[in-house]
């Protein structure tokens, strides 16, 4: 039998962890391909981790209630060499757990001396509990390099090759912060980097003016220093006359929703990411908006917007909303957004 892990996945685009809500199999339990075994809770929805081949939970390392970082293995899967090969993975050896590890290393530990110094003298008491309780360290994700990593940086090791390539076609460190390394303590790989610069060329692509790359690069820079916020009148005469004929009225802010998405559609290049000199278009015109939860702001997406009629989008935008303050938004409806739409109260 092999060893399969199951890992923590990338459950959204900034999303580093990820708090185990409940344990849907338990260890023994038989499971399919597929089948969801964890119930987790992120910032934004409660989602599933399924299985990633069929077999029997041979061991669970996580405890409900408890965070757990992107890339973390929870447990183990106990699988027959062809289900693993039909599910096109790999066997990969059980990590030692810390505890395990500081059991292993108390043998090789010398011998405490038969009179120690007073500074070394055991502690006891409150001390000796405090020092032998278990320090629960910080939730760091182990799959770096995400959409929005969780501590904003660029790539933290860069192979030779791999720098002589981004060299090569004239790009930055800072381009390759939306690529999930694969490598090992997710390093980004030049295979990782291959395959990016691949998808990338599949996407429109035009060719970025020299006042882009200078607006982009003062961007960059710009978030190191005060932000400010620019606000425009708008007459909204017209379309409140028009909201007035309608059975089903749509609020003002998704009138400027789908105004938003129609405008970006016929000038994607202001959605666009500029990698190099050259501005990626987005594939699709996918709008967020917020929407206030019990726990916090959370960010719903509306797919396609700008090829949704008005009252579609208006239908649409009322489930996601009821779906977000039951924290049960599907997977399909959170992450990457090109723009973000939010009504501040006045309507």
């Amino acid at each position: 039998m092999s060893q399969i892990p199951v890992i923590m996945p990338q459950l959204g685009e900034s999303i580093a962890e990820a708090t185990v809500v409940n344990i849907l199999v338990p260890e023994g339990g038989q499971v399919e391909a597929g089948q969801d075994v964890l119930e987790v809770e992120t910032s934004k929805a409660t989602m599933t981790v399924a299985a990633p081949c069929k077999g029997v939970i041979g061991k669970w390392l996580v405890q409900a209630n408890e965070s757990y970082p992107v890339g973390e293995v929870l447990g183990f899967i106990e699988a027959r060499a062809e289900d693993v090969a039909r599910a096109g993975l790999e066997k990969v050896a059980e990590p030692e757990s810390p505890a395990n590890e500081q059991q292993a290393q108390q043998p090789q530990q010398a011998p405490a001396p038969q009179t120690p110094p007073s500074s070394s003298l055991p502690q006891t008491g409150a001390a000796a509990a405090a020092a032998a309780a278990p320090k629960r360290g910080t939730v760091e994700p182990r799959v770096r390099g995400l959409p929005v990593p969780a501590h904003a940086a660029t790539v933290s090791y860069m192979s030779p090759r791999l720098k002589a390539r981004i060299n090569e076609l004239g790009l930055h460190a800072a381009d390759l912060a939306g690529i999930a390394g694969s490598g090992a303590g997710g390093r980004v790989t030049i295979e990782d980097f291959e395959r990016y610069i691949a998808n990338l060329e599949k996407q429109k692509l035009t060719q970025a003016s020299p006042m882009r790359v200078a607006v982009a690069d003062a961007m960059r820079r710009s978030w190191s220093r005060p932000l400010a916020t620019v606000g425009l009148a708008a007459t909204l005469d017209a379309v409140l006359e028009h909201r007035k004929k309608l059975l089903l009225r749509p609020g003002p802010a998704l009138y400027a929703l789908r105004a938003l998405a129609i405008a970006l559609s016929e000038n994607s290049a202001i959605a666009g990411r500029l990698i190099g000199n050259k501005i990626v278009h987005p594939s699709a015109i996918d709008i967020g908006f917020a929407v206030e939860a019990e726990a916090g702001v959370l960010v719903p997406v509306i797919r396609n917007a700008d090829k949704r009629p008005l009252l579609e989008i208006a239908d649409l935008y009322s489930r996601l909303v009821e779906q977000a303050r039951q924290r049960t938004l599907p997977a399909e409806a959170t992450g990457h957004c090109v723009a973000t739409v939010t009504n501040y109260g006045t309507f």
